[in-house]
């Protein structure tokens, strides 16, 4: 083989370059669904608790899950991602389950509330022993398995403050939906589970984004001469 021929190989042997992160537009886009996933997402909760409302808790409780099923029916007809509409599913069908079979609207609910205490405690409790959630979800979600940032110190320490970040905001906003939830003020309830969705979840990702961001493109520092 000429110097030529191995100076044209060589190309072929270096590392393939690292796909670039993709812009906080787009993971955002990708983790709430766009506006369509934002509204579609929260149109059976407004229907319960307008249906609730204005009539009795049966009806109210059909009205969700027929239109819960007629959104996912639409996604699958249009070809288009479900993720977001069967997790919304899941939610509203095992809500409206308790709050049928106990005849207590505010019901409907407790499975959020439950499930929203247990998410912030798994939060903190990550964050204490040093394996960060948000740090996890991270690699499955955005670095496609790669977990590399658990060698970077800056990053353990990044990922673990944002941890601690979410838990504290999850704790607080399901907080005061349990208040609602034990007052027994179920129309408030409605409203609060509506408000302290998807915007604090908007936020936190958003933060989340941008920060990880920011850490992963300081520049690293640069050798002393003859170190």
């Amino acid at each position: 083989m000429t110097t030529g021929q191995h100076r044209a190989a060589q190309p072929e042997t270096g590392q393939p370059e690292e796909e670039p992160l993709p812009t906080i537009a787009e993971q955002m886009a990708d983790q709430l669904g766009g506006w369509r996933g934002l509204v579609e997402s929260s149109i059976p909760v407004v229907v319960f608790v307008v249906a609730n409302v204005i009539g009795e808790l049966r009806p109210a409780v059909i009205a969700s899950v027929a239109i819960a099923l007629l959104i996912a029916g639409l996604r699958l007809a249009q070809r288009r991602p479900i993720r977001h509409a069967v997790n919304g599913l899941f939610g509203v069908g095992i809500g409206a389950a308790i709050a049928w079979r106990t005849g207590d609207e505010r019901d409907f609910y407790l499975p959020g509330i439950l499930y929203g205490i247990g998410y912030g405690i798994a939060l903190l409790v990550s964050a204490v022993i040093r394996q960060p959630l948000v740090g996890w979800i991270w690699s499955v979600l955005v670095a496609k398995g790669r977990s590399e940032w658990r060698d970077d110190p800056k990053l353990v320490r990044t990922f673990t403050q944002l941890t601690v970040l979410w838990g504290v905001v999850w704790l607080a906003k399901v907080g005061v939906q349990a208040g609602l939830y034990l007052a027994h003020q179920d129309t408030a309830l409605g409203v609060a589970r509506l408000a302290l969705g998807y915007p604090p979840y908007a936020l936190l990702l958003l933060i989340t984004v941008w920060t990880v961001r920011r850490v992963t493109r300081e520049p690293q520092p640069t050798p002393l001469p003859g170190a």
